[in-house]
């Protein structure tokens, strides 16, 4: 099977408009991710996933699934209500919602629903002004700020969603240096792209702060690529019970293994080590006792266990402080208000 942009984008378009023939509750659906994207290539080792929104006029009966194409591309589907969109000026400071609303590609309407939020959403080209930006990437951050004190109170062992949380407040400050040029960056693409968006905000060292907050600053890839068999298997035994996080779905095994493959022969093979430990911390977070000895070990390496965790909590701090600073230079550019002037 031939498989190209235009050809997943069509698929997006079928997918839409079965699914809205099928029930009279859908009213839009949109394209989001890396297909609308012309400036990235939504193919990462030969895979990718269609990512699909749904709007309901109620609220739906689940929030997210997904639909096989072939082992090696997905349907992403996610299912909104209509009312989340009901403010749709308010949804300029929206650091999820607003991004992802502001440039997707309409794939069906029913009735006049992505006319009227785009127009409250972009008005007066407000939505990438100096201003709602800024505010945008400091809720992000105060988000992220408010995950780290959370982090102070661990006292026993790490466990798996103390590592998940660390590393949703650092995915949290590195998109609030992201979002200043650009949307979120994706979860499967953070520390391949973040370069770019920490070089745009004149920040370039922050980049090999993030690596260093993942602890892989001396880091080798063939210890990454060591990884990879633990990694699938835990997988592979997670994704058959149905507590793990959505991510963790046969369905996706190939567009994770295959993309991780491909980083690890990159130039800068360090990249996979986010996704990687994510979706393995997913796993590991419904695995039994018995199953988690090499994630440990692997945690160990990385400073994320129980000796060295307190470390890279301090220098998570560190880095929310360098955002905050980043954030407060821009504002005083552009003669906003500061963090202490609030």
């Amino acid at each position: 099977m031939r498989v190209t942009r235009e050809s997943l984008i069509r698929i997006a378009k079928e997918t839409a408009q079965e699914r809205a023939f099928n029930d009279r509750d859908i009213i839009a659906a949109y394209l989001t991710g890396s297909l609308v994207s012309k400036e990235t290539d939504p193919l990462l080792g030969g895979t990718a996933d269609v990512d699909i929104i749904l709007i309901h006029k109620e609220e739906p009966k689940h929030r997210r699934e997904f639909v096989k194409l072939t082992p090696d591309f997905h349907v992403d589907i996610g299912h909104r209500a209509k009312a989340e969109f009901k403010r749709p000026r308010e949804l300029r400071l929206d650091p999820w919602l607003g991004w992802e609303m502001y440039d997707p590609m309409l794939l069906y309407e029913r009735e006049k629903f992505f006319e009227f939020v785009q127009a409250g959403l972009r008005a007066g080209f407000e939505f990438n002004a100096p201003a709602p930006a800024l505010q945008r990437s400091r809720i992000l951050l105060k988000d992220a700020r408010s995950i780290w004190r959370e982090l102070l109170e661990i006292e026993d062992a790490v466990t798996p969603k103390d590592v998940l949380q660390y590393m949703k407040s650092l995915y949290y400050a590195v998109n609030a240096v992201a979002e200043l040029s650009g949307p979120p960056l994706a979860e499967r693409r953070v520390m391949l792209d973040f370069a770019s968006r920490a070089e745009t905000a004149s920040r370039p060292g922050m980049d090999a702060a993030l690596v260093g907050l993942m602890g892989a600053s001396a880091l080798e890839s063939s210890k990454l690529e060591a990884w990879l068999p633990e990694w699938k298997s835990a997988f592979e035994i997670a994704m058959k019970n149905n507590r793990v996080d959505a991510r963790i779905h046969a369905i996706r095994t190939n567009y994770y293994e295959k993309a991780f493959v491909a980083m690890l022969g990159s130039e800068k093979p360090v990249c996979v080590l986010w996704p990687l430990m994510q979706t393995w911390t997913f796993a590991a977070e419904v695995l039994p006792d018995s199953e988690l000895e090499a994630w440990r070990a692997a945690c160990g390496d990385l400073g994320l266990g129980w000796v060295g965790f307190d470390h890279r909590v301090s220098g998570l701090d560190h880095f929310l402080d360098e955002v905050e600073a980043l954030l407060d230079e821009l504002a005083a550019q552009h003669g906003l208000e500061t963090s202490t002037s609030i």
